[in-house]
């Protein structure tokens, strides 16, 4: 499901205009973060240089490389680079352990990686042969905010800063630029790479024109991202800003007052948010809250999760009718879209169809609910949206689709229209979990927990959360007369898992309720957890 922090902007291109950013002079809006600042004329020069040396490194168009870093200019600006050569970015969440790391490394077939210097070990260890390392020193602002200590340079790697003195800026961009990969959800599990076609420049201008007129935002305006660039939705979101010229400030770690800090002192106009920030916001004491000045705000976007309607309320309450929600997926980009009045006349609703967007729920034999009946929810993309497949796994994308709708796509929820045309989520038809816009696959960790000695079955699956939407809980059954403590259930998984995989609750069970044929009905664990709660909160 792509409500996580899978979901996308209205499209996808990816590495900016030169004409764009042209427009910003010096002292005009620049990208930023934690104190670390570039304006766009070097911006764009250090981009230009790295995407040289990424062609002298041997990386072609349609290859890709991987950027495993926290949010920094460096991070947009190899990005960037990428796109010029005709190659792809692949962001990776730099809290993976091994065996995430492994995967999507191997997966994507990355060249070049491109490492924060803390985050070396990590990925030497699982670094596939052949792939070269391109260091990148943490800026002192980033580390503070990340609370880790600026380590020095390992000097085993070329350092960035460095390494791009070594070449001119790109001399020919490509015409056409590839979006970056964003893994997605896969069936087993593992995450799977979404794979778009390169996009030209024509495309990327109308692709800005409804960024701008969806987030309600001016070109020049300024906007901020609290989100991980490894996520879809601020990686987009990033992209088209720079494509805009937008004054852009990054935030390395999300903290409740350092946000509001920020948009008080940079005069934010924009933001895209996922629920979970907008809980720490509301957990502020009003006094905190009051204390900042945040009326340049105009435009609050948020999706990638279910938003609690108490929630959405009081945040309304507190900036007045700026919120605009969107839904949709990484293979979608946004379909449905609702400002705050739209909301407030709909509640729960997650939009309607924009511009030549589409929307569809259909039942288990691919024909049309009546308004209001619940079935699976099938997504028609713009028509500027770029067409995809999946990295390695090209026959799923047959899987997503209905004959009876051609162009439509399902990315496995359930949900219902209105008389107005408004859509409305109410289950999964996966077991993906989302939590705090997360999206986390719990076959992943049953594995993990299959390899826990003395475990014989294990059911993982979310359950409802104040801050997160969901967190995790994990049911067990051990061998006979093996006793486990939640907190060895927990340290094992932890070791070997990113910290947001580490299960909440923890239950031991006699027996795990599975047919004769083997199927676990998960469902018999989750509902007492989900009563009252209306399947998604």
């Amino acid at each position: 499901m792509g409500r996580t922090g899978e979901c996308t902007g209205p499209a996808a291109l990816d590495g900016g205009t030169m004409e764009a950013a042209d427009r910003s002079a010096a002292g005009a809006p620049a990208i930023r973060s934690a104190g670390h600042e570039r304006g766009y004329p070097e911006f764009l020069d250090r981009a230009g240089r790295i995407a040289t040396g990424l062609r002298a490194a041997g990386v072609a168009p349609g290859d890709r490389i991987a950027v495993v870093l926290r949010n920094e200019p460096a991070h947009l600006e190899i990005t960037a680079a990428a796109a010029q050569l005709g190659a792809s970015a692949v962001p990776v969440n730099w809290h993976f352990k091994q065996d995430d790391l492994r995967h999507v490394l191997t997966d994507s077939g990355s060249k070049v990686v491109f490492v924060h210097t803390d985050l070396l070990p990590a990925v030497t260890a699982v670094l596939p042969d052949g792939v070269r390392i391109i260091e990148v020193a943490v800026p002192p602002g980033v580390a503070t905010a990340c609370g880790i200590a600026a380590p020095n340079p390992t000097g085993r790697h070329p350092l960035l800063d460095d390494w791009l003195t070594e070449y001119q800026p790109l001399a020919q961009p490509a015409d056409e630029r590839p979006p970056t990969v964003i893994y997605s959800s896969g069936t087993t599990g593992r995450p799977k790479g979404v794979l778009r076609e390169p996009v030209g420049q024509d495309r990327l201008a109308e692709a800005v024109e409804t960024f701008l007129e969806y987030f309600a935002v001016a070109p020049g305006g300024r906007t901020l991202i609290p989100a991980p660039l490894y996520h879809a939705s601020p990686s987009q979101h990033a992209v088209l800003a720079l494509a805009a010229g937008l004054d852009i400030t990054l935030m390395p770690r999300f903290d409740a007052e350092e946000f509001l800090r920020l948009v008080e002192r940079h005069r934010i106009q924009q933001v895209q948010m996922v629920p979970t920030m907008f809980v720490r916001l509301l957990r502020l004491p009003k006094d905190v809250r009051e204390r900042y000045d945040v009326s340049a705000l105009t435009s609050v976007v948020h999706a990638a999760a279910p938003c609690p309607p108490h929630v959405k309320h009081a945040m309304i309450d507190w900036l007045g009718p700026v919120l605009r929600e969107y839904y949709g997926g990484s293979e979608t980009g946004a379909v449905t879209w609702c400002d705050s009045a739209e909301w407030l006349a709909h509640p729960g609703t997650v939009g309607r169809a924009e511009g030549t967007c589409g929307v569809a729920v259909l039942d288990r034999a691919g024909e049309p609910v009546p308004t209001g009946s619940t079935g699976e929810i099938y997504l028609k993309p713009s028509d500027t949206w770029p067409r995809f497949t999946y990295l390695g796994d090209p026959d799923k994308r047959a899987t997503m689709e209905t004959p009876g709708l051609p162009g439509y796509v399902t990315i496995g929820d359930i949900g219902h229209l209105d008389e107005d045309g408004y859509l409305y989520l109410s289950d999964r038809r996966n077991d993906m979990v989302i939590s705090g816009g997360v999206n986390i696959y719990p076959a992943e960790i049953e594995g993990c927990l299959l390899s826990l000695e003395g475990v014989r079955d294990v059911a993982v699956f979310g359950i409802p959360d104040e801050e997160f939407g969901e967190v995790l809980a994990a049911h067990l059954q051990t061998e006979p007369g093996v006793r486990l403590s939640a907190a060895a259930v927990r340290a094992h998984v932890a070791e070997r898992l990113a910290g947001y995989k580490v299960p909440r609750a923890v239950v031991f069970e006699e027996l795990l309720p599975r047919d004769e044929s083997g199927k676990l009905f998960k469902r018999q664990l989750r509902e007492p957890y989900w009563a009252g709660h209306g399947g998604l909160i």
